[in-house]
């Protein structure tokens, strides 16, 4: 029987839903029953076998996840869980910027343990950010583009789904 996965996801700019869509439509082409869904829209985890967690990293802040995990705790503990992040990180100079950022993340999920974690590089297009946001980014020479890896987001959903077991 196919597993039922839920992709829970928190995006600011839309680029971490989108890429939450693609690792559902990889699950899904992969015969496993798929929602994927905002993680402020979720009320309930009780139809899943697994929950694959998705959010930006902003500020040094992974947005929304402390949040959902404090919610959903005790039907998470029971489930197959994996977490992925997307920002700029994978984009910059700095070596370290990725491991923060994925110690970010894993400090937002805890207690729980995510079977499977990584980041994605995102999208960061300069018509998408505030009038402040633009003279910060501009003042710290940050990459604009979209980074995004689709061959990379698909072939981690697949491997996410065999580490899970689904």
């Amino acid at each position: 029987m196919p597993a039922r996965i839920l992709v829970a996801y928190s995006t600011r700019k839309g680029s971490t839903a989108e890429i939450a869509r693609a690792i559902g439509n990889e699950l899904q082409s992969a015969g496993h029953s798929v929602d994927v869904a905002g993680m402020k829209e979720i009320t309930s985890l009780d139809e899943y076998d697994a929950v694959i967690i998705g959010a930006p990293v902003y500020k040094g802040k992974v947005v929304d996840v402390k949040k959902f995990v404090d919610k959903h705790q005790d039907a998470l503990s029971t489930l197959r869980l994996a977490a992925f992040t997307a920002g700029i990180a994978p984009a910059s100079d700095d070596p370290k910027a990725v491991t923060d950022c994925l110690d970010t993340l894993h400090a937002a999920l805890e207690p729980l343990q995510p079977l499977a974690s990584t980041m994605f590089a995102g999208k960061l297009g300069p018509g998408k950010l505030s009038f402040f946001e633009k003279k910060i980014w501009k003042m710290v020479k940050g990459p604009e583009g979209d980074f995004r890896d689709w061959d990379a987001i698909a072939a981690w959903a697949r491997e996410v789904a065999v580490k899970m077991g689904i």
